[in-house]
């Protein structure tokens, strides 16, 4: 049985995006629990040279969406990532998983097979859409979903790996 990209993606991408929508709910108990201004974790960063929170979870939804646009021939939205409140991420989470499934599994065969570059201010990067999907777009995903978890949890929030994963 051989799968498709776009059922190696889109699935994947809703359910993380769902997951982190769900360590936000966890994010809101903790903060009215402890007293704790949601400012303080949307500002949260792991090292200094680091995304915040906000920044973490705005690179999780540019690589979903860039990745689904890329791999179905067709544009994305842009979003200004000037996202400053929970509500606003919540709202850039709710918008980019409508964008990915508004694309179909025409539109990803339609585009089989063509090559993606992306435009490094060092070099293009050339990749087939196997290798962008599995060696640069999943993992990159994952690790702003990672490190979104990671701050959460870092910062106090009662989370674990299975709020991670989801429901399985």
């Amino acid at each position: 049985m051989s799968l498709s990209y776009y059922q190696l993606s889109v699935p994947v991408f809703l359910r993380g995006l769902d997951n982190l929508s769900k360590l936000l709910d966890k994010a809101v108990e903790h903060c009215a629990a402890n007293g704790v201004a949601m400012e303080e974790l949307l500002l949260a960063r792991l090292a200094p040279d680091m995304f915040t929170l906000t920044g973490q979870i705005q690179t999780a939804s540019d690589a979903s969406k860039l990745c689904t646009a890329r791999l179905a021939g067709v544009s994305a939205p842009s979003y200004p990532d000037t996202e400053t409140t929970l509500e606003q991420l919540r709202e850039r989470i709710v918008n980019t998983q409508a964008f990915i499934r508004s694309v179909t599994p025409e539109q990803y065969e339609a585009n089989a097979g063509k090559t993606i570059t992306l435009k490094t201010p060092g070099r293009d990067m050339i990749f087939s859409q196997q290798d962008y999907l599995l060696h640069f777009a999943h993992p990159n995903f994952y690790f702003h979903l990672t490190t979104a978890y990671d701050i959460l949890r870092h910062k106090g929030v009662a989370i674990g790996k299975m709020d991670f994963l989801g429901g399985i």
